[in-house]
């Protein structure tokens, strides 16, 4: 009986993916900052992030969990997490939530690279900007890698330093790449 009942499950789980055609879950995903600075470089990796790729309407959502980027430096970890940084506790994921331009010129079922254009909204630290990026998306039998390089200026966050040992050790403009596969 409890077979059956995980594979009705299973099968009205199925079911409800193949309804929604191009609709396609992130498998795997990447994400770095690296910020440079005279007084010292900072990279952090996160590995946990979640991406939905529509390749039908182009609609791109991202959500981050904050909490889960790796530093090289355990303090570092605890600064970035700290309330007078990204407050963490109080906004646990960053969000973005976009659009690929030119949709009809994009066939996401052939193999090959497409050079995107992508409009949308960041939200880290519960303020929210319009971001423009390009991106590349790998397409290569069922699996797309879609790739994108861009930078955040963390005042437009309200991640601002202006004395300390945290003004000269982060720069105000930071670089992100992220790597998602589907």
């Amino acid at each position: 009986m409890r077979k059956l009942l995980l594979l009705a499950i299973a099968a009205i789980t199925l079911s409800a993916f193949a309804t929604l055609p191009g609709k396609l879950k992130s498998t795997g995903s990447l994400i770095t900052f690296y910020s440079h600075t005279a007084f010292e470089d900072i990279e952090a990796n996160n590995y946990k992030s979640i991406a939905v790729l529509n390749t039908e309407s182009g609609d791109v959502i991202i959500s981050v969990p904050m909490q889960s980027f790796e530093f090289e430096k355990r303090m570092m970890q605890k600064h970035f997490n700290q309330e007078n940084f990204l407050n963490t506790a109080k906004f646990p994921k960053a969000k973005f939530i976009g659009q690929i331009q030119n949709m009809d010129s994009h066939d996401f079922t052939k193999p090959g690279e497409l050079v995107l254009t992508i409009h949308g909204e960041m939200t880290i630290k519960g303020k929210t900007q319009p971001v423009k990026m390009e991106a590349s998306a790998l397409v290569k039998g069922a699996k797309i890698k879609l790739i994108t390089a861009f930078e955040l200026t963390l005042s437009d966050y309200g991640i601002e330093f202006s004395s300390g040992k945290t003004s000269t050790s982060i720069a105000k403009t930071i670089q992100v790449s992220a790597s998602y596969l589907f």
